[in-house]
């Protein structure tokens, strides 16, 4: 090859390796960094919202934080008193970091929690973790059924304590998200919230007898809840008996909204409590950005009287139009059989907004479903509403009672989703009753109407209201039949 040629070739390959590195260059240079994390991800900036926007995001929002408004209200609310007693003679409250209990089933008139049971003796108490832990005593309830759930600011259930757990005497400690402390000798085990502050509910199963409910009450006041700065690690005692009574505090007239006084949710005051509940329970994983949406929304209101204005009418007719209606037990859940609805992620609802709102709104602080199965019904299983005027058959074929290793039981609630007060004082049927009547094949048969099916059948009578209502099935610490949907709820039938 002549030199000159050699020479031209070198150059040629020289401008080659020139222009394929500028063109990688400029290919590099056109790469924007794509975000590896929830951080590097940019939110939303402020800006003009038309009011379609706005109407929009209020929907989603109201429906979004309604539970978590819901258990800020109610905590303020109900721990406003100076020592721990009874609400209106029959709801125990306590202030913050105290808890409350019962000796016997919960009165029949008691209107301020949803769907309550008498199957057990309730607790309540509201616990603030930001500054200390709280201790929680568990007594020794022998083989008696037990169960003391926790839950966050989310109404989701955070604590596995209780028999089916095997948790033993002793005493547990709740801490904050934050808490990095050590755990004092004598703690049995640490419960961690995902929130700043929790609700304890436990619940005790009672017999329908005299003679268990004196022998629960040793047991029962030994149940208490405390600050750490108060544990000594000796078993504390308090006779439940002598609390207190509270009157209902007189409210202001307030505009038409879902709920019954008092309004643990407003749609008129809703968008004003909703920053500072965001403030207090941080994101689930994955949440960052809903939280930067919404919370873009709540800046412009804040800027804006327009803005504010629209979010509250909206809050209004998402109260009606989203709320209120999942007072159908239709909506809560998924279809059981026979016409019965139940829900498969109980006090574990995660990003699942809509149930978790509608069991906040119709039953609030329920079980994780390993804990207790709730099968709800408004409809007999032609799936007509259940009306009092007429008296229905639920009938249990031998060997087919809810499948439970704690109890089961049958209750009655009306459209308001409380207790039917009657002359027998009778609210639920099951495992509690020693003198429900089988059938001669084994089977069992409850009765539900307004009027008596008979003497013949009225230990298997649960009275209704002559109206509308709807029933319920519990299975305390339920077998895999149970959870797995082997086993179908009964049919309920008008009775022939």
């Amino acid at each position: 090859m002549e030199p000159g040629m050699k020479k031209s070739l070198k150059l040629t390959a020289c401008a080659i390796g020139a222009a394929l590195a500028m063109l990688v260059g400029n290919l590099q240079a056109q790469q924007v960094p794509i975000p590896q994390t929830v951080a590097e991800v940019p939110g939303p900036t402020l800006g003009p919202m038309t009011k379609a926007y706005v109407q929009m995001m209020a929907r989603v929002a109201y429906v979004w934080g309604w539970p978590l408004v819901y258990v800020y209200n109610q905590r303020t609310g109900l721990t406003r008193v100076p020592e721990t007693g009874l609400l209106a003679g029959v709801m125990p409250i306590s202030p913050m970091n105290q808890l409350g209990m019962l000796t016997g089933y919960v009165n029949p008139g008691e209107t301020f929690i949803d769907i309550p049971n008498q199957d057990v003796v309730y607790g309540l108490g509201y616990l603030s973790l930001a500054q200390e832990p709280v201790v929680m005593q568990v007594p020794d309830f022998g083989d008696r059924f037990w169960t003391f759930p926790v839950y966050d600011g989310r109404t989701d259930e955070i604590s596995e304590l209780g028999l089916q757990y095997g948790t033993k005497p002793g005493f547990y400690m709740v801490v904050g998200p934050n808490w990095k402390g050590t755990t004092p000798a004598g703690i049995a085990g640490v419960v961690r919230s995902s929130t700043d502050f929790a609700v304890a509910m436990p619940r005790i199963f009672m017999n329908d007898t005299a003679e268990d409910r004196a022998a629960l009450q040793p047991a029962l006041s030994q149940i208490l809840v405390y600050p750490l700065s108060q544990f000594d690690g000796k078993m504390k005692t308090k006779d439940w008996s002598k609390l207190p009574t509270f009157p209902v505090p007189k409210e202001k007239v307030r505009p038409k909204y879902s709920n019954r006084q008092p309004p643990w949710v407003d749609p008129a005051t809703f968008f004003d409590e909703l920053p500072i509940v965001m403030k207090q329970v941080p994101p689930m994983p994955g949440e960052e950005e809903l939280y930067k949406w919404i919370g873009s929304m709540l800046d412009a209101a804040a800027k804006d009287p327009e803005v504010m204005k629209t979010l509250r009418e909206t809050a209004f007719a998402a109260d009606q139009e989203l709320v209120a209606p999942m007072m159908q037990w239709r909506y809560n859940g998924q279809p059981a059989g026979n016409g019965w609805t139940s829900a498969s992620n109980n006090a574990a609802f995660g990003t699942d907004y809509v149930h978790r709102m509608g069991a906040v709104k119709s039953f609030p602080y329920a079980n994780r479903r390993n804990e207790t199965v709730y099968l709800y019904t408004s409809n007999d299983s032609k799936l007509q509403p259940l009306v009092g005027k007429s008296t229905y058959e639920v009938t249990f074929p031998k060997g087919q009672l809810p499948p439970a290793k704690g109890f089961w039981s049958l209750t009655v609630y009306n459209p308001e989703h409380l207790f039917y007060p009657n002359a027998l004082k009778r609210y639920a049927l099951g495992t509690k009753n020693k003198t429900l009547k089988y059938s001669d094949d084994g089977s069992l048969t409850l009765y539900v109407g307004n009027k008596s099916p008979g003497k013949d059948k009225e230990a298997n009578w649960l009275p209704a209201p002559a109206g509308n209502f709807s029933i319920w099935i519990r299975s305390y610490w339920p077998e895999q039949a149970m959870l797995d949907g082997t086993w179908k709820p009964p049919v309920v039938s008008v009775a022939k």
